[in-house]
């Protein structure tokens, strides 16, 4: 089993701190973005808005998310051994897992993947993001 991520709260508050502390970044990555293709000052005005923001602060919050990745035996010892209620995402029938808990919620996510770890660690992030934070945060 291995790790990627570095951030994995240890309460709602933490969460909320985390995604407060971010909102200043995704204003400069908004904004670095609009310039490098070429937005004048009118355009950005008209296609920047609180909710483009938002979503890249949301993005920044859930790709700094710890999530575990390791096989649909290690995930289901972890599975046994946890009070946190789970939504499994995906095939159950494959050989690798990635997921994220939030123990001060009691909820989980996992994603199941077969060789696609990349894209399935992106999903989990998302489904996390969805499923536990945007309520919290």
């Amino acid at each position: 089993m291995e790790t990627e991520g570095q951030f994995s709260p240890a309460s709602a508050a933490e969460a909320r701190d985390r995604y407060e502390a971010l909102g200043p970044t995704a204003q400069v990555v908004v904004k670095e973005v609009a310039k490098a293709m070429g937005l004048d000052a009118e355009a950005y005005e008209q296609r920047v808005t609180s909710e483009v923001v938002e979503t890249a602060r949301d993005v920044l919050f859930a790709e700094s998310l710890e999530v575990r990745v390791g096989t649909m035996d290690e995930f289901e010892s972890w599975r046994a051994d946890t009070e946190c209620e789970i939504t499994l995402v995906g095939a159950e029938n494959v050989d690798n897992v990635v997921w994220h808990a939030a123990p001060f919620a009691e909820r989980a996510v996992a994603a199941t993947f077969q060789s696609e770890r990349r894209a399935a660690v992106g999903t989990l992030r998302r489904q996390a993001f969805g499923r536990i934070y945007r309520e919290v945060v």
